[in-house]
């Protein structure tokens, strides 16, 4: 059973006293345990370059975008580049390149299944398996989506995520305090300590970025991007939907970029969407006279019979200094 993304992990504020004697000793174990594996792994040697996009915190941080924006740049300078995924919620081990005419997401993921509709994408349990097959198949390089906490392989290049949004008193690492007391995968400072580079990430209407977050992740290259959408969201009346680590976001999104939303539902994060959950939904946007909207990475775990009858809004990370980010995959890239 997937649980919510709990809203109040975002507030700046220390956990309450019953939290912090409940969940402290769980979430030191977690950040110690972390800490071990990573210490004492030997990553092993790829046979191309691996370029990891991971994130500090549980998700909502928009890294799918920012991998196939990478792999795509990477491509589009003529570099074979592959992407590679764990392939989190789908039943094959791997190694195995993923096919959207043959592959759905309860087979390799809901995230492979977006990249895959337009660039070479793998899934692996084991990641050293997952780049040699993709050596194999042509790749140069591997941008592998998640994985910051994973020592197996040796990288080329640690890219981590940042949500930059502050807006409405969330922070993006909330008070700092690892799962389960908080959405942390391990302490700020050690995953910052082994990140090349910071992407932070920001909604296409935020103004300005935080000068004290910016502040907060002095050490790595920060690079700047905002999620832009692909087009405007449908016109009419809507009732929205997603099942992702930040479903709160994609609302305001919605929103701030037009959408009449007359109803909105979060699902928790990878959210297998049973028929009832869309009869549900269609029987509300009938009373409604409205249509139906969520996130591409929603839309492809739907049934394809639901497809037709709801629209994705699809998004993608515009960087805001290209020349940078194609500087930094460069150095990754030299022998």
């Amino acid at each position: 059973m997937r649980l919510a993304t709990p809203r109040g992990w975002y507030r700046k504020a220390r956990p309450s006293l019953a939290a912090r004697l409940l969940l402290g000793p769980l979430a030191a174990i977690w950040a110690g345990e972390t800490r071990r594996r990573i210490a004492g792994a030997t990553p092993v040697a790829p046979p191309i370059p691996v370029i990891c996009v991971g994130n500090l915190t549980l998700g909502g941080t928009g890294k799918t975008p920012v991998v196939r924006e990478i792999v795509q740049r990477l491509r589009a300078a003529g570099v074979e580049a592959h992407a590679l995924s764990r392939g989190y919620g789908g039943r094959l081990s791997g190694p195995v390149r993923v096919d959207p005419t043959i592959h759905g997401g309860f087979d390799v993921g809901d995230e492979p299944l977006m990249i895959a509709a337009s660039l070479p994408m793998w899934i692996a349990r084991d990641r050293p398996a997952g780049v040699v097959a993709a050596s194999q198949d042509g790749a140069a390089v591997v941008v592998m989506d998640d994985g910051h906490q994973n020592p197996s392989l040796r990288k080329a290049l640690s890219i981590v995520v940042v949500d930059a949004e502050t807006r409405s008193g969330e922070w993006p690492f909330g008070s700092g305090a690892v799962f389960p007391l908080g959405p942390m995968r391990e302490p700020l400072a050690e995953g910052l300590a082994r990140a090349d580079a910071v992407v932070l990430l920001a909604p296409a209407d935020l103004d300005a970025l935080d000068p004290e977050l910016m502040a907060a992740l002095r050490g790595p290259v920060l690079l700047t991007a905002r999620l832009i959408a692909d087009a405007p969201p449908p016109p009419g009346s809507q009732i929205g939907f997603a099942g992702v680590g930040k479903p709160w976001k994609v609302e305001r999104a919605l929103l701030a970029a037009g959408c009449d939303l007359v109803g909105f539902e979060a699902f928790p994060d990878h959210h297998p969407y049973a028929e009832a959950d869309l009869q549900r939904l269609a029987a509300q946007a009938g009373r409604a006279g409205a249509g139906l909207v969520t996130t591409e990475k929603d839309w492809v775990r739907l049934p394809p019979e639901w497809r037709t009858r709801v629209v994705a809004w699809t998004v993608r990370a515009a960087f805001d200094d290209p020349a940078a980010l194609d500087a930094l995959l460069a150095s990754a890239l030299k022998p």
